[in-house]
């Protein structure tokens, strides 16, 4: 029987997330793979039009 609204992760109870948070800030290169696409996908359209997406 579960806890409704009551979860646990393995990783975040070891700290797994806050480091890769951490890590992300600092470099300011995201570690998700959506938030990767993303920068990689702006980087791309800059270069090819010049400007930068809205």
């Amino acid at each position: 029987m579960k806890i409704p609204g009551v979860t646990f992760s393995m990783k975040r109870a070891l700290g797994v997330t806050k480091v890769k948070q951490k890590i992300a800030r600092a470099t300011g290169i995201p570690l998700t793979r959506q938030g990767l696409e993303r920068k990689i996908g702006g980087a791309v359209l800059k270069a090819v039009t010049g400007k930068k997406r809205r």
